[in-house]
This record gives C-alpha cells, sequence and structure tokens, in this order.
C-alpha cells in the first residue's frame, strides 16, 4: 500500500488529481475539486478506480520529479530493457477538464501497460464503456468520460476496465487523454497533447517568474507557492485547504475530514504569503472571493465555504469505501460549518485591512462591512466558541479566539486613525479592544507557569497561541510571549515538533485516539522563535521541517514522528502557507547565494 507521501499532485486550478509512486492516479474529482471522484482508490482499492500506468511487473518508480518551476510530473520507470518515462499533466482547461500522460522512451525497448477503470460517484457507479470514433467512451448518469491515445495502441475491455499494453523505444512517444464532460452535452473539442504539454510549462514557468523571494531555500517556496496555485478554484478565487477528504490524521483513526473548502482561518495568513511574494492578482482574487463569500448577515459569517461562496456543505459518510489504511469513516462535507469561531472575524478584518495596506484597488462598501462586522463583535465576543480547531467536544471561551476580536477592533482603530474620512466610533473602538485586551491577560493567562491557556480557566495550551506575537496583541519581547513559546515547547512539543493541543484530546474534541504533529503549527514556532531573537533556533527548526517534505516538495497536514510518515490531507495548504511565512521572515531581505 502507499503511503500519503508517495503522492504527487496535478491539477489545473479547478480541480486536481494525486499520482503515486506506482504509476497509478489513484484520485481525481470532476470537474470541480468539490465533484464526486472519478478515481477512489486512493480511499478505498482498485474497484474503486484508478488509472495505472507502468511496465508490467514493476511496482514502483525509479524516481520521479516536477519539470522546474511547473506542475508537471515525469516519472521514470527504469527496467532490464531499457527506460520509460510517463510524463503526467492536467492542461488548463477551456471547456472540459483533461488528464493527459505522456509515455516516451528513454532507452532500449520497454513494453507498457495502461489499465484504466473508471467508477463514478467516488467508485461506486461502473460506467458503461464503448468505442466510438477511434475513443473508448464510459458514461453513468450525469458524467462521461472519453480516453484516446496518440498514436492508437491496442486497448481492450477486460474485468470492468480498459486496458492497453504497447512498447516504446528511444525517442517514441503515446500519449493518453481522458476528457470529462457532462454527458448530455456533445463531446469536447481534442486537445493536443503534445501541444498542452508545452503550453502548461510555459505557463507554469511564467506564473513562478514573477516570485520575487530571491532568499535560500527559493526552490521550495516557488513549489509551495505552485501548490497554492494548484488549489486555488480559478474562476472565482477561493483556496481549498487540500484536494482531499479522509485521509487520515491518526493511522487507522477516525480523526477523517473533508478538506475540499476554503476556511477564513487561512485568509490572512494567504494574503500576507501571497502579497510578499509579488502575487497581487492572485491576492486580489482571494479577497474578492472573500467579500462575496462573507457578505449578509454577521451572525451568518461561516467558518468555511464552498469554491464559489457556498454555504451548505452537509457532512455525510460513504461505507463502500475501506478508507486510506483502513481509517473510516470516509467523510464527504463537513459539519464544522455550522460551528461558531469568533476568531474568523478577526481574520476577515485583518485579511481587509492587510489588502487595503498593501495597496490593492479598494472596493466600494469593505469598510461598512468591516464596521458591521466589529458591531456584531461588541456583544458576541463575550460568547464561548468553538475555536481554531473546530473542537466537537463544545463551546469554550478560547484565548485565541478573544485574540483575534482583539485584533479585528484594533485593525478598526488604526485604519480609522489613518483614515478618518471613511467614519466610525472610534472612541468606541478603542473602547472595545482595551477591554477585550485586559480581559484575555487577566482570564486567559496562568501568571504561575507564565504562559497564556488554550481557554478561561484551563490548564491546557494551545499552538495557535504560537501567533499572539504575529498579531501584535503584545510585543516578541514581552515576558508572557517568551514564557508561552517555552510552554508550548514543553508541553505540546514531539521531537522537536509543535502539536495543536494536548495529546489527550477526547474530552476537547469530542473523538477518540490522536494525531500527529501539525506543520502549520510548527512552521508558527519558527516565526515566534525570530521574532523572539531566537533567529539560529528558527532557522534549524526551518531546515528540519522542509526535510519533512516528499520528493516531490509536498507538505500533508500532519507527520507522525513515531513512523516517520505524513498524515492527514495532502497536499495541504495551511502547511505550505506556513513554509512560504516563515521563509519571508527568515530570510526575505537576503539575496541568493
Amino acid at each position: 500500500m502507499l503511503r500519503i507521501e508517495d503522492y504527487a499532485l496535478i491539477g489545473d486550478e479547478q480541480t486536481a488529481a494525486l499520482v503515486g509512486t506506482d504509476g497509478s492516479v489513484d484520485w481525481l474529482c470532476l470537474p470541480r475539486f468539490d465533484s464526486a471522484a472519478c478515481f477512489a482508490r486512493l480511499l478505498g482499492d482498485e474497484n474503486n478506480g484508478h488509472w495505472r500506468i507502468a511496465p508490467p511487473g514493476q511496482e514502483r518508480c525509479t524516481r520521479r520529479a516536477y519539470r522546474e518551476d511547473s506542475l508537471v510530473l515525469d516519472t521514470v520507470w527504469e527496467t532490464p530493457d531499457g527506460a520509460v518515462q510517463v510524463t503526467d499533466l492536467m492542461p488548463q482547461r477551456h471547456t472540459a477538464p483533461d488528464l493527459v500522460r505522456i509515455v516516451q522512451g528513454l532507452s532500449g525497448e520497454v513494453t507498457v501497460r495502461s489499465t484504466l477503470r473508471l467508477r463514478f460517484d467516488y467508485g461506486s457507479i461502473v460506467p458503461w464503456v464503448r468505442k466510438a470514433d477511434g475513443h473508448r467512451v464510459a458514461v453513468a448518469g450525469p458524467d462521461s468520460a472519453w480516453l484516446r491515445s496518440v498514436p492508437e495502441v491496442h486497448t481492450w475491455g477486460e474485468d470492468f476496465g480498459t486496458h492497453s499494453e504497447f512498447t516504446v523505444r528511444e525517442g517514441e512517444q503515446v500519449a493518453f487523454v481522458l476528457t470529462w464532460h457532462p454527458s448530455h452535452e456533445p463531446r469536447p473539442a481534442l486537445v493536443d497533447p503534445y501541444a498542452s504539454l508545452r503550453h502548461s510549462l510555459r505557463d507554469w514557468q511564467a506564473w513562478a517568474s514573477r516570485c520575487c523571494y530571491r532568499g535560500p531555500h527559493r526552490d521550495m517556496v516557488i513549489r509551495s507557492l505552485i501548490t497554492l496555485k494548484a488549489l486555488t478554484y480559478r474562476p472565482t478565487g477561493g483556496i481549498v485547504a487540500a484536494p482531499t477528504t479522509s485521509l487520515p490524521e491518526e493511522p487507522g483513526g477516525v480523526r477523517n475530514w473533508d478538506y475540499r473548502f476554503c476556511w477564513l482561518r487561512d485568509s490572512t495568513l494567504t494574503l500576507s504569503a501571497l502579497l510578499a511574494a509579488g502575487y497581487m492578482e492572485e491576492a486580489a482574487a482571494w479577497r474578492d472571493w472573500l467579500l462575496r463569500a462573507v457578505a449578509g448577515d454577521p451572525a451568518d459569517l461561516q467558518i468555511m465555504y464552498g469554491l464559489a461562496g457556498e454555504r451548505r456543505l452537509p457532512e455525510f459518510e460513504l461505507p463502500w469505501l475501506s478508507g486510506f489504511g483502513g481509517a473510516t469513516p470516509v467523510r464527504v462535507g463537513n459539519d464544522a460549518v455550522n460551528q461558531l469561531q469568533l476568531d474568523v472575524y478577526g481574520e476577515v478584518v485583518d485579511s481587509l485591512a492587510l489588502a487595503r495596506r498593501a495597496g490593492l484597488p479598494w472596493k466600494p462598501d469593505v469598510w461598512a462591512l468591516q464596521s458591521v462586522l466589529l458591531d456584531f463583535l461588541k456583544t458576541a465576543w463575550r460568547q464561548p466558541d468553538e475555536g481554531l480547531w473546530e473542537v466537537r467536544g463544545g463551546r469554550r471561551h478560547f484565548v485565541h479566539s478573544k485574540v483575534m476580536v482583539w485584533v479585528a477592533a484594533d485593525r478598526m482603530v488604526r485604519g480609522l486613525e489613518r483614515w478618518p474620512e471613511m467614519g466610525g466610533d472610534l472612541e468606541a473602538w478603542r473602547a472595545l479592544r482595551d477591554e477585550v485586551h485586559r480581559e484575555v491577560c487577566e482570564k486567559g493567562y496562568d501568571p504561575g507557569r507564565n504562559t497564556f491557556t488554550q481557554s478561561y480557566g484551563s490548564p491546557e495550551l494551545d499552538a495557535a497561541l504560537l501567533l499572539i506575537p504575529r498579531t501584535g496583541f503584545l510585543p516578541p519581547d514581552d515576558p508572557r510571549v517568551l514564557g508561552t513559546i517555552d510552554a508550548i515547547r514543553a508541553e505540546l512539543g514531539q521531537d522537536g515538533l509543535v502539536r495543536r493541543y494536548t495529546s489527550d484530546a477526547a474530552e476537547l474534541d469530542g473523538l477518540p485516539g490522536q494525531e500527529g504533529a501539525f506543520l502549520a503549527c510548527t512552521f508558527w514556532l519558527v516565526e515566534a522563535l525570530h521574532m523572539t531573537g531566537r533567529t539560529e533556533e528558527a532557522r534549524e527548526l526551518f531546515e528540519r521541517l522542509l526535510g519533512l517534505a516528499n520528493d516531490v516538495g509536498l507538505l500533508a497536514e500532519e507527520y507522525d514522528t513515531v513512523n516517520g510518515r505524513l498524515l492527514g490531507n495532502f497536499p495541504q495548504a495551511f502547511s505550505h502557507i506556513g513554509l512560504v511565512n516563515s521563509a519571508l521572515a527568515l530570510f526575505g531581505d537576503e539575496e541568493a547565494g
């Protein structure tokens, strides 16, 4: 069985596929990130859909890598008879999504086999397959997919799959194109797979060249930015947390969630990374998605939305899927959408303030929206909530949530002080800011241990408290900040990395089991150490985190320090955002070399 780190990502900025080291595409949702998967072997077995191209008898590729500064993946197989390369990509679509797989002989003469099993609706529906115009056409309900090869190779149907076998010599190529479209519509125009490869390389490399970061580890920063771009739903600018659902946070456990949605918690950190790296257009698109998504009654603000701002994301289970490594249930949708998280109000206000300071084109009524959100917080901030980590064990007065309320008030005060013509009750906002600050320092701080705590009256800690100096709630050299950082390292540290909260988490989040070290939180520790003058420690930790990425530079949500494995949905935007922001903090003023 493949591990999470054995996969690589390809995509077309509307959906994405995971390709394993065995040459199999094991996850692909069409036509959007949040659509039902037509390849779901990732969460089941071969009968739930996959597409493998490899020399017969070869279980694992020799090596693989992305083409420089692109999302084009090359997988090389070296056999006793010669070597062959499979190039995988999803070109920018015009109307329909295409998955292109190009087989090229590198040396000798190698036999290659393609096995395609399409299974619509998360692996539950076997389509009807027929021949038409040199294609294999698969149809089931609303879904239709067309497979062709250039040039045509011997293809046959067997065991509810479509199989091809052929040989390639050095310099010879065979390209496969799989195209999806709604079954009630005519077949889309054919794409040239070789032209698609050239255009994809040109477009990705041109995009990567816009990055203004020139410091150390630029290749990893670029890979993280390309990953964020790949997780962006191009039509709306929304960025999904991950392209997968139900990859477990604990091997064989029940902490399996659907991350194919857009979280407001990511907004400020995402915007900061894009702006600092020079991607103003992408930052503006994310800001505009945010404005559309949160429009309406502030009492109805959600912690997450769909790709186009959809609000209903009902959670249900897929019992026919056995789960990754037996981790069940497999979930679709996310009931956390119904939670109250006061921190998201601060994230939204902070994001819009950051966008204004960075010089993004100002939108009408943005200040009015921010003002309405702050007015809501004047009374709502006293409520307990589910907090940043979406716990399912009951509401509490989470300190991070209250700090983000302070952030909302602080950014509005600063905005009005700078642009008084925008109007607002400056004294009332200052009073709110001061009141929240005073209460957090009184009720959320443990003087005996010199640390802020996860919630009022609780002895537990929370890695989100590492963000306190970044928000400006207290200066980095404040003894309470230094004490909190040291306490988190001591109590939440796991082999030098950081867990989100206590290992005995069942009471807090309502679920059994454990989870791994949270990579985004460990990147927060990198920044906190740097801000408090421990830059050498920060750089050493950053280097270690880079070493946890897989062979093509991708990170999941968490890391299992015992077994040395990635855990959770993959690749994870939050982790890659943390990598970019940490690199910019540590090396942003340095030049390469």
